[in-house]
């Protein structure tokens, strides 16, 4: 079995693609950044669209996206914080590193935090805030996760 997308020790199947497919729903704003990382992975813009909040949804462009994601090679997500976004909360938010090379064979690390609201019983997406990442010596572990040092890795 590998691992799921998200970083999880679970199956794809068993993790991210039950929330993805609406077959559970997510019972926190992490499982929902979880989720919505995977679906960058495997292309299900549909859920990436679904996943927020109704509010924005209209400025959600379907085409840009399916672009980036599907040009993008995903290599990583860690999750560095989070706030509220519990069952018990009705707002909530997810620091993460998302690590990634684009279409120009470039590595990127996006650091975000984003906003989520719950409405009912589901939680959303709100928007994301870029968050200045943290700075790693050469000879830190790599924030991907993969072990080895920073610069023998990402850097």
């Amino acid at each position: 079995m590998s691992d799921c997308h998200c970083g999880k020790q679970l199956s794809f199947e068993d993790c991210c693609q039950m929330i993805i497919n609406d077959l559970r729903l997510a019972k926190t704003a992490e499982q929902v950044m979880r989720a919505r990382y995977s679906a960058y992975v495997t292309g299900e813009i549909d859920f990436l669209h679904d996943s927020l909040h109704p509010d924005n949804r209209g400025e959600f462009d379907f085409d840009s996206t399916q672009q980036w994601a599907e040009s993008s090679h995903w290599h990583s997500l860690n999750i560095i914080g989070l706030k509220a976004g519990t069952e018990q909360d009705k707002t909530g938010s997810v620091d993460f590193i998302a690590h990634y090379t684009d279409a120009d064979e470039v590595d990127h690390r996006h650091c975000e935090r984003s906003q989520f609201k719950r409405a009912e019983s589901s939680w959303f997406f709100c928007d994301g805030q870029t968050i200045a990442p943290e700075k790693i010596g050469r000879n830190d572990p790599c924030s991907c996760g993969s072990g080895k040092k920073y610069k023998k890795c990402c850097g």
